[in-house]
């Protein structure tokens, strides 16, 4: 009757009420709320809704039973087939669905419904394998990223040999836990393959350069991270490489150059069909009769015996503590002692062996280099010295301070006089001068005067156009002072200047009102008295015919310049004895106990250093 009146009510409901209906139909057929004569109806009902034509209608029915086991199949495989979007609810979350209804999913499934089943919890070997064989790139990376997925090495490498040039799936394979040497092996197989092409179609490499470097870079990834490795899981890698055709004499030479003697003596023991540990008796004799056996039996080629032998021998000596080599050294040293063996080689025969090695000792001096440029890298820059490492040097910078800063103290302590003005010391300006002189005063007898007497003439009198010639002599000005130090004044014009008995005073010319200092004292035993030099004295004619106010304003322009000096050296003695006042106060401020302990500080101190 409930289910009669539902149909009936379906058939006039909108869309959303038809979805919000058979979800709530959905959830009483599952947990059990309907008699069994009704759940029988109710289950008819369901599927019936199947062929609603409104998509929202299902996807209400796959929500409400994607997550329990207790669904009707034949409601979930009709749902897992219906449009991407309501079948990748039940394909993801669905425990209805067996193996091989996801099979038959991934086979006639979109990529979308794929990725749906690779997320899967718990995703089986079989469903794994055929993902591996069928998926796109997608799908596989989201499968290879489910942890709980058993996916098997043969199915990571059938999807890496399918899709291996994805960057994305490469890196999640290569992320995958516990992954096989061999699969990494086979990412790192395609991803050289990939960069060798990108280089030959840019125009970077040859074609053969290409496939070269792509080996050469594939047999040390190889050699790389198969060291460690178990000893099973070291068989099994080799016995694939050598399935897959890339177990050969280059790769295994390399290896024993290099020092990874498990992976030599697994692939010599692989290619002779020995036991690993009979082979590896044999690498470790010093015979070499026994290794050259060994080395017929494995197929590896006649001309490269002598470069192996040379390379066990080196590594032998190595492992008994006769070479102190170590690390890319030891690789160096054994390709040093396999290119000396092969020397003696025809040169047919060597040409190849001797070209292969040599790209081996680049390599391993290349190397070598990277190993010491990290380590430098590592260690902290060098600090700037500081004094505390050079006792000399801190002396030396202590007094170079102490220096400058008494000469500081000096130069403040100096008077800042004017800068005395120069006169002229030649005997051309002093003429000129005097004709300047004589043309202001009308003594034309001064002109007469100022050539310079022979020495016989005057032999007392010092000669003055020689002292003001004399280019060491700085003139100074000079105030004529009495034995009181009062400046002297001068007489009535027309008198004659007398100097004072110990010192002769030289005055300067003036020149358009302006007044030259005084030049120098000069005081000299015999000198000139003054009744005798009378107007024959060029400097005493100069004196005589300055007039009297400007030589009175100099004499008081002399006597304010002393006396500002006397008031700055007052004013400095003031404040030095204020400082030393002040220093005495702080100095009796301080506790005595506190000078003590600070005395006993810089006791300890010096003690320590």
């Amino acid at each position: 009757m409930i289910i009669r009146q539902f149909l009936a009510w379906t058939q006039h409901a909108s869309a959303e009420r038809r979805a919000e209906a058979a979800g709530a139909l959905v959830q009483a057929i599952l947990h059990g709320g309907l008699a069994p004569d009704t759940a029988g109806q109710a289950e008819a009902t369901i599927l019936a809704l199947l062929d609603d034509p409104a998509p929202m209608v299902r996807r209400a029915l796959a929500v409400a039973c994607a997550t329990s086991p207790a669904t009707p199949r034949s409601l979930v495989v009709a749902l897992a087939g219906d449009l991407p979007d309501i079948a990748c609810l039940v394909l993801r979350r669905s425990p209805v669905l067996t193996d091989a209804d996801l099979v038959d999913g991934i086979a006639i499934g979109c990529e979308a419904a794929r990725v749906a089943i690779a997320e899967r919890r718990d995703l089986s070997h079989a469903v794994a394998g055929a993902m591996a064989e069928i998926a796109g790139p997608e799908a596989l990376a989201a499968m290879v990223r489910n942890r709980s997925a058993r996916i098997t090495a043969g199915s990571l490498l059938r999807l890496v040999a399918r899709h291996g040039d994805d960057a994305s799936l490469r890196e999640a394979v290569l992320a995958r836990p516990h992954l096989p040497l061999e699969v990494r092996q086979a990412c790192t197989d395609r991803l050289a393959e990939v960069l060798s092409r990108h280089a030959v179609a840019s125009g970077w490499l040859t074609p053969a350069r290409g496939e070269r470097a792509g080996r050469e870079a594939r047999e040390r990834a190889t050699l790389e991270f198969s060291t460690g490795a178990h000893p099973l899981d070291l068989a099994r890698f080799v016995a694939h490489l050598r399935a897959h055709g890339q177990l050969n004499a280059g790769l295994i030479l390399r290896a024993i150059l290099s020092g990874h003697m498990p992976f030599a003596e697994t692939a010599l023991a692989d290619l002779a069909g020995l036991a690993p540990a009979r082979v590896a008796g044999l690498m470790h004799e010093g015979s070499s009769a026994a290794y050259a056996a060994l080395h017929r039996k494995a197929g590896l080629p006649a001309m490269l015996l002598p470069a192996f032998t040379a390379a066990l021998s080196a590594w032998r000596e190595a492992g008994r503590g006769e070479s102190t080599a170590r690390g890319a050294a030891l690789s160096r040293l054994m390709i040093e002692r396999a290119l000396t063996a092969c020397e003696t080689m025809p040169f047919a025969d060597a040409q190849g062996v001797m070209a292969l090695l040599a790209r081996f000792e680049a390599e391993a001096a290349r190397d070598a280099a990277r190993t010491v440029t990290r380590a430098m890298a590592a260690q902290p820059a060098l600090a700037a010295p500081t004094t505390e490492a050079f006792p000399e040097a801190e002396a030396v910078a202590v007094a170079a301070e102490i220096l400058d800063a008494e000469w500081r103290e000096a130069k403040r302590q100096a008077p800042r006089d004017e800068a005395p003005r120069a006169v002229p010391r030649h005997a051309a300006a002093l003429s000129q001068t005097l004709a300047e002189t004589a043309a202001i005063t009308g003594h034309r007898d001064i002109l007469d005067l100022s050539a310079t007497p022979e020495p016989s003439d005057t032999p007392d009198v010092p000669e003055a156009p020689q002292i003001l010639e004399t280019p060491e002599v700085l003139v100074t000005p000079v105030a004529l002072e009495t034995s009181e130090g009062v400046t002297a004044s001068v007489q009535d014009a027309g008198a004659t200047a007398a100097p004072a008995p110990e010192a002769a005073p030289a005055a300067g010319i003036v020149d358009d009102g302006v007044a030259v200092e005084a030049q120098e004292a000069v005081q000299t035993e015999g000198a000139v008295q003054p009744g005798e030099a009378g107007r024959n004295d060029p400097v005493g004619l100069i004196l005589e015919a300055l007039p009297r106010a400007i030589l009175a304003q100099f004499q008081e322009d002399r006597a304010a310049k002393l006396r500002e000096t006397a008031q700055q050296e007052t004013l400095r003695d003031d404040d030095a004895q204020s400082r030393a006042a002040t220093v005495a106060t702080i100095l009796d401020t301080i506790p005595n106990a506190l000078v003590a302990s600070y005395r006993a500080d810089r006791e300890r101190v010096r003690l320590a250093a």
